[in-house]
């Protein structure tokens, strides 16, 4: 199984990372699209947030991730007592993350929630299946912002819905199995429907973005309420 993983060559990223925030305590960037988080066992995969971070800010940690594809917010820990800190919010849902994404189709409701358990599945690693029996807990709402189109480079235009998501638990691939669920999966995913467009070329990233992050600093208490509009 981590065989498979180690397979993916991510390829080079030429975005930076840009720091939003940042104090003894802890920082918050903007990722791009296009960076894993952390360089995984794949010696070619040096690259990532952490591994560009660490550069700078010595002993900073994850405190959570974003799919490869996924740009946007995130915060990192400057230490370990911090990460601790962090972690415990984040466990006791008391970060509040908002996404931005286009999903194929329009959407027949303009907002709605998807409640479906989520599991981790060998026979079709690296990919999580909804299971209501082995599947653990998974929570998401969304909103509808916009129905329009989208247009790729032949001309083609494609009916897409520019959605808001709020994620209430924090499951791998939540939002993307999520929306795949609701019968419309997000524009640009490779793994959950999102490209299977017949006739066309395919878009070039995975529309979702995590635009806004609400969370409590761990040492002043002060709310950090942080927004990052959406690159598409």
């Amino acid at each position: 199984m981590s065989t498979l993983f180690d397979s993916f060559i991510a390829p080079p990223c030429l975005e930076q990372i840009t720091t939003l925030y940042v104090d003894e305590h802890l920082l918050l960037i903007n990722k791009p699209s296009g960076l894993l988080s952390l360089s995984g066992k794949n010696p070619q995969n040096l690259d990532s947030v952490h591994y560009r971070l660490v550069q700078d800010y010595p002993g900073c940690t994850l405190v959570h991730r974003l799919d490869f594809g996924t740009s946007g917010l995130m915060v990192v820990a400057r230490n370990k007592a911090i990460n601790a800190a962090l972690c415990h919010q984040f466990s006791r849902r008391a970060v509040l993350k908002r996404y931005t994404a286009l999903l194929c189709g329009h959407l027949p409701q303009d907002e709605g929630v998807i409640d479906a358990a989520i599991a981790k599945d060998p026979a079709l690693f690296p990919l999580m299946s909804i299971c209501p029996i082995q599947g653990k807990p998974a929570r998401s709402r969304y909103r509808v912002m916009e129905r329009t189109c989208y247009q790729l480079d032949n001309g083609t235009q494609l009916p897409i819905t520019r959605v808001e998501l709020i994620p209430e638990t924090g499951r791998t691939h939540q939002l993307r199995i999520h929306c795949q669920q609701l019968g419309h999966p997000i524009l640009g995913c490779d793994l959950y429907g999102g490209q299977m467009l017949p006739g066309t070329e395919l878009v070039p990233r995975l529309m979702l973005h995590a635009s806004e992050l609400h969370l409590t600093h761990p040492v002043s208490n002060a709310p950090l309420d942080i927004h990052q509009p959406a690159p598409f």
